[in-house]
């Protein structure tokens, strides 16, 4: 087991990413997860810490950090009236669900498989970010029945495969079924914890070789304790500054740099 000292280097990179994944979330209103797995990958990966079963590290620590930071979010909307009760408690079943399969499925997958869904889900999520219209529909309100099923497993799959919360295909969905966006940020809040809640267990029991120093499981707790302290801290400045300022540019700003870090995933996928 390594000494306090030794484990410096990785608690400053992990202060820096926890701050500007604060900072991000509350200034463009995507979840931190989505900036916190490839940073992860990137900070284990330069420390030597670069194990067969790193990305799982990554994804399931991402995952522990939304357990604890959706709870404080939820309750927030919450107080403002700005959540959607009847969507949480209608989707939670097939969201929940498609998270435990995505949870059972990225056990089996290899690190390098699972950098090529990140990078390949990333560049999408990006591409939408970018140049998604608020305008767009798909329906005036929100599926029920096998539409519900299908859309709500999708998600919850595909978003624990990603080490994200509800929001980056949560809100999209949303507003594309007509829901304001004020309505699905906070709805998509309660979606990242029916998300992170059976995914982070499973992650935390899964047994990993090679995890970086600290690890309990796929989750590493000198990143979780990190993370989500600053994240608490940070994420009121980006608010202020998304009052303080127009946030488009920038949202397309973090797009190019979402896209750009998934493409460079895909470059390692690779072999470039």
């Amino acid at each position: 087991m390594p000494d306090v000292l030794s484990l410096l280097p990785m608690l400053v990179l992990l202060i820096v990413i926890g701050g500007f994944a604060g900072v991000i979330a509350g200034l463009l209103g995507v979840g931190g997860g989505i900036v916190l797995v490839p940073a992860f990958f990137y900070t284990f990966s330069h420390l030597g810490y670069d194990g067969p079963q790193l990305m799982q590290v990554c994804l399931g620590t991402s995952l522990a950090t939304i357990m604890a930071t959706a709870m404080r979010s939820v309750n927030a909307h919450n107080r403002k009236g700005a959540v959607d009760w009847a969507v949480l408690r209608g989707w939670a079943p097939a969201i929940g669900g498609g998270a435990v399969l995505g949870f059972l499925l990225a056990t089996q997958l290899k690190s390098v498989t699972l950098q090529a869904v990140f990078g390949s889900l990333g560049l999408i999520a990006g591409a939408y970010m970018a140049f998604g219209r608020p305008e767009w529909r798909l329906g005036e309100t929100m599926p029920t029945g096998g539409k519900r099923w299908a859309l709500g497993g999708g998600l919850g799959f595909l978003s624990v495969l990603m080490g994200i919360g509800g929001g980056t295909f949560g809100v999209p969905m949303m507003t594309l079924y007509a829901m304001p966006i004020h309505r699905a940020v906070a709805t998509a809040s309660g979606f990242g914890l029916i998300i992170a809640v059976p995914s982070a267990i499973g992650f935390l029991l899964m047994p990993v070789e090679g995890a970086p120093p600290y690890s309990l499981g796929a989750v590493n707790l000198p990143a979780f304790v990190v993370i989500v302290a600053m994240t608490l801290l940070t994420t009121p400045y980006g608010v202020r500054l998304a009052h303080a300022m127009n946030p488009k540019p920038l949202k397309r700003a973090f797009a190019l740099f979402l896209i750009v870090v998934a493409l460079n995933m895909l470059r390692k996928v690779a072999g470039w």
